[in-house]
């Protein structure tokens, strides 16, 4: 078995005082996306670096304290792209393209809005970009995944507060016409939804703010979406509720 996991820790410094490290021992992931790192690699420490099994890649926003990804996996990708080569993006720390012999792995922190729908054309542009990037890995016979924070969550069920949310950045039409786009006519397959289509109550995000965790009031928005010739390889996708360390909660994909 294969077991990728994907997880927006908001911080991977306050995450790792929070036992991160040890949810990684415990858990052993082989290939693990981590989403808003917030740091620069020469900020942290050897444990985070070089954790025992473990290669890691770390794309960083020039900002510090801002946005920022990493991968921790046990098998040496065959080759690790930093960003997507667009400097508007890429100076945000948003995305690691790692390339194996089965897959390639795009895992990814995508914008938010913001609450005044200012980045939403910044979001789009992105959201354009990486699509666009995954279907070039498509177009050489390779097969995709790419996991992370999406920052949209795709249908009603996917949140806990449709209605009151409609003109929320995350919900916006546009942003769900994206993933309708993606699953609908590139043929993506969201694999936890695919595998659990009727299911309430599923999200990976809740809002620090008040009780929202302890009553559920989420929204799922981290994902994994794999191209179909995976498919049939996939054994299990979950969402890690009970995970705590962040606003988020890992999700994770296990194949055959």
């Amino acid at each position: 078995m294969l077991k990728l996991y994907s997880w927006n820790v908001n911080g991977i410094r306050a995450a790792q005082r929070k036992g991160f490290l040890d949810w990684l021992a415990r858990e052993q992931p082989d290939i693990l996306g981590v989403q808003e790192t917030k740091a620069h690699p020469e900020q942290l420490d050897d444990e985070l670096l070089n954790p025992p099994g473990y290669h890691t890649y770390w794309a960083s926003a020039e900002r510090k304290g801002y946005s920022g990804v990493a991968l921790f996996t046990r098998e040496e990708p065959n080759a690790v792209t930093i960003g997507l080569g667009v400097e508007e993006y890429d100076a945000e720390g948003r995305t690691i393209i790692a390339e194996y012999d089965r897959f390639v792995l795009m895992t990814a922190y995508f914008p938010n809005g913001s609450r005044d729908h200012s980045r939403v054309p910044f979001k789009m542009r992105y959201k354009a970009d990486f699509l666009a990037t995954a279907n070039a890995y498509r177009a050489q016979g390779k097969a995709v995944i790419f996991c992370g924070d999406v920052n949209t969550a795709h249908r009603e069920i996917d949140l806990a507060r449709p209605k009151q949310n409609q003109k929320t950045t995350g919900f916006l039409p546009e942003e769900r016409a994206w993933i309708d786009r993606v699953v609908d006519e590139e043929g993506y397959i969201d694999i936890y939804r695919a595998l659990n289509p009727d299911e309430e109550g599923a999200y990976s995000w809740w809002s620090y703010r008040g009780t929202a965790r302890a009553n559920n009031v989420g929204w799922r928005i981290d994902y994994f979406f794999i191209s179909p010739d995976l498919r049939d390889q996939v054994e299990e996708a979950a969402i890690h509720a009970d995970v705590a360390g962040s606003d988020h909660c890992p999700i994770s994909l296990t194949l055959s």
